[in-house]
């Protein structure tokens, strides 16, 4: 097939491209914040861009839901309210509510059409949003973390698009101390921190700025994602002391559909590759 049929997206700090072929646009709105497209694609189901970024494929995406979500409930002693900053498609919320501990799980995205567009063109991802432990809020983030009540949380999700426009103050001293006063002193805050095999300049600076606002404990949980620059993503977990053993016993216990995590999974992605390990502060 000719390239008028391909959607690329082009990755400057990796000198390198992703792509999809397509059979036709579904969809486009420009919300306040920022321009969504859906794309039928050939393999991978349904295709979201924002701003032109690859969001999110019906085929791949359990691999970075599962990740955002399980090994940091898996590592609370008894996860019960959990708030996800960012998520608007819904993937991560659906992910934490299978987690039948969990009482109350706020998602707070700035961008309601993100959403909308995922309940029309990915509903499977949206199977927890009638769910009463569930509220969506489309809001600011940022102020809704520095107007929790201190100790109110267990874990906080930072599911949000990379470190630019609107999430841009995703990444940065001031937000993680609010994230940090909101959490209880077990707590666990999770970020998506980008490509470890390119990116590994900003997970440290991520990092820092987390150290910085008084976390001292970190893990970065790299995982495979086919539909991200370069393949491979990851995610970092932070707490304000305890280290990151995890309830192997109820991660092989647990009845949800899984396709990705698992209690195996989860001790292996705990052991960096040298390089990663070597570089990381």
């Amino acid at each position: 097939m000719s390239d008028a049929t391909w959607k690329y997206e082009n990755f400057e700090p990796a000198g390198s491209a992703i792509g999809f072929r397509i059979t036709r646009k579904l969809d486009e709105v420009q919300s306040p914040f920022q321009k969504i497209e859906i794309f039928e694609t050939t393999d991978w189901g349904n295709l979201m861009l924002i701003d032109g970024a690859v969001m999110l494929t019906s085929r791949d995406n359990f691999l970075y839901h599962e990740m955002m979500s399980h090994p940091a409930l898996f590592s609370h002693a008894d996860p019960r309210n959990v708030v996800i900053i960012g998520g608007g498609d819904c993937g991560t919320l659906r992910e934490v509510l299978k987690h039948a501990g969990v009482e109350r799980a706020v998602q707070c995205d700035i961008d309601e059409q993100v959403t909308r567009m995922a309940e029309k063109w990915f509903p499977e991802l949206c199977d927890a949003n009638a769910d009463p432990r569930a509220q969506l809020l489309f809001d600011d983030g940022i102020a809704y973390m520095a107007a929790c009540a201190p100790g109110s949380v267990d874990i906080v999700i930072v599911d949000s698009t990379d470190p630019v426009g609107p999430a841009e103050g995703l990444f940065n001293k001031a937000f993680y101390a609010s994230c940090f006063r909101a959490l209880k002193d077990d707590g666990i805050l999770v970020q998506q921190s980008e490509s470890p095999l390119v990116l590994l300049d900003l997970i440290n600076a991520m990092r820092d700025e987390m150290r910085k606002a008084g976390f001292s404990t970190f893990a970065t949980l790299p995982f495979p994602q086919p539909c991200y620059p370069t393949g491979w993503w990851s995610c970092t977990l932070a707490r304000k002391s305890e280290g990151f053993g995890f309830r192997e016993g109820d991660a092989q216990a647990a009845t949800f559909a899984h396709k990705y995590y698992s209690a195996d999974i989860h001790r292996g992605a705990l052991t960096l590759p040298p390089f990663v390990a070597a570089a990381l502060r």
